[in-house]
């Protein structure tokens, strides 16, 4: 091909990236509700996978469209891919956000959630380690540079069905009480733990029958418009400022 469509090539492989994301970010309200945290953490494994195989397998199958494919869905699911670099709230990510929050007892939540920002940081490090030449970034082995989204993927799908689903996603969403006080015994152990039971309790009263807002209504809601604002200057300024070249 001439050098102007590889160079078209080449966009659509690193952009299509993003694409993936704006659908898996879409997504993960809808999917998160409808299935529990856990299951949409497990449905988004199949993304994960797919991309993994299509990536690994598009040298031996002579087939860029595979890798352009393979990255739309590895977009998808790109939030949970935590060993390897990402720079999108995806669908696993903000599932995964979700589920370690209301997993976590009220004095650790502040910590459990930072953990998804270290383990970003340290997913591009390890990604650009792996990338360097005399690792894995050479022309022989870059198929398996870009098929290693599959290990995460793996052991998660391995080993979240050993852990229970969301208490609050429980309690508030289904209405299950008893699963809700199951999951919070297995998560923290024996103990008094009503008092957080309770509080849960009170959200579900006071959002009564509620529905969840859209992200119309987001925009819509003056209540929330500052933090808004906010959220959108901050994130905005962070791919402005060379933070993802350091």
């Amino acid at each position: 091909p001439s050098e102007e469509m590889i160079t078209l090539m080449w966009s659509f492989v690193v952009s299509i990236y993003s694409i993936g994301g704006l659908l898996g970010s879409s997504s993960a309200g809808y999917l998160s509700v409808r299935f529990g945290r856990k299951k949409a953490m497990l449905f988004a494994n199949i993304p994960a996978l797919l991309s993994a195989t299509l990536m690994g397998l598009s040298r031996l199958c002579g087939s860029f469209e595979m890798i352009i494919t393979g990255r739309l869905f590895s977009g998808v699911c790109g939030g949970k891919l935590v060993f390897l670099p990402m720079v999108l709230n995806s669908l696993a990510l903000n599932i995964h956000l979700m589920y370690a929050g209301e997993c976590a007892p009220r004095k650790l939540r502040g910590l459990i959630a930072i953990t998804a920002s270290t383990a970003i940081a340290v997913g591009k490090f390890v990604g650009f380690a792996l990338g360097l030449r005399e690792v894995l970034g050479v022309d022989a082995l870059w198929p398996i540079l870009m098929a290693a989204n599959a290990l995460p993927a793996l052991v998660q799908l391995l080993t979240l069905p050993f852990f229970p689903d969301s208490p609050r996603y429980l309690l508030i969403d289904k209405k299950d009480k008893e699963g809700c006080i199951k999951a919070v015994k297995q998560l923290w152990g024996d103990g008094d733990h009503m008092a957080e039971i309770d509080d849960m309790m009170a959200e579900q009263e006071a959002i009564g029958g509620e529905k969840a807002k859209s992200v119309c209504d987001l925009f819509r809601d003056k209540a929330v418009r500052w933090q808004l604002i906010t959220l959108f200057l901050v994130s905005s300024c962070m791919q402005l400022i060379g933070v993802n070249v350091v």
